[in-house]
């Protein structure tokens, strides 16, 4: 079984949604969460649920997009747990158009969250990791890295993060610190059942089980990839959807 006690954990974007979830597995499995979300209600509330069931957790409100309030994350993290584990890379944004009707202001703000993001938590994360000389980080891309119509800045931003766990895996193997990247199918959030259900059924009859995909299916991956089960594992993509990409 995976124990996750004694382990310092952020996740961003984990307000809600598929945030939340990895939020309260972690917990589950006896790590300190910091839950960090620019929608500090949520923040807050998702803090006092995995507090309120026993477990351990703090919210930060952070904007990842800012490289001052990400630094702000990681470094008063440290500082008051002496030590940082695990980083959950999840805040991402959506702002779908076709390329040719796409305005830059939807391209520069997905870019600036998704990928900009990624790298504004990772880059001090990696200082103090590389100094302890131990940690994990898993970054959320996307099924959608390989192409997906409609979403040009979301695909870019997410073939990115591909690009950068890749990289950051090799500058910090030696330092026994992994770096992974996760790319979700469909999950059932709120976000997602917000969608016409003619959408719904069309992605849903896309995946091999028959089903979207759960915010648990993918915690329980992150679980592995934050254990000491998971050591050798690292510059990896792995797809949790179910069988929509093969």
């Amino acid at each position: 079984m995976i124990d996750l006690n004694g382990k310092v954990a952020i996740v961003t974007g984990s307000a809600r949604g598929l945030g939340k979830g990895i939020a309260l597995k972690l917990a589950e499995l006896n790590a300190h969460v910091v839950v960090s979300d620019l929608n500090e209600e949520g923040t807050s509330s998702t803090a006092q649920e995995i507090n309120d069931s026993g477990k351990s957790a703090e919210p930060f409100v952070a904007n990842v997009a800012e490289s001052a309030s990400a630094k702000r994350l990681v470094e008063e993290t440290v500082q008051k747990h002496g030590k940082l584990d695990i980083v959950v890379n999840n805040a991402g944004i959506n702002k779908d158009s076709m390329l040719h009707k796409m305005e830059e202001s939807a391209w520069q703000q997905v870019i600036d969250v998704n990928l900009t993001g990624v790298y504004n938590v990772m880059q001090p994360a990696s200082i103090q990791m590389r100094e302890q000389q131990a940690g994990r980080i898993i970054n959320i891309s996307s099924a959608s890295w390989l192409g997906n119509v409609g979403q040009a800045n979301y695909s870019a931003a997410k073939a990115g993060v591909v690009g950068l766990t890749k990289t950051a895996s090799r500058e910090l193997g030696k330092k026994n610190v992994t770096v992974n990247a996760i790319c979700p199918g469909f999950i059932e959030t709120d976000m997602t059942r917000a969608v016409p259900e003619n959408v719904w059924d069309l992605m849903v009859s896309k995946i091999s089980m028959g089903r979207a995909g759960k915010p648990e299916d993918v915690a329980n991956c992150i679980a592995f990839l934050s254990s000491d089960q998971a050591e050798y594992i690292t510059g990896e993509v792995i797809n949790v959807g179910g069988g929509m990409v093969l």
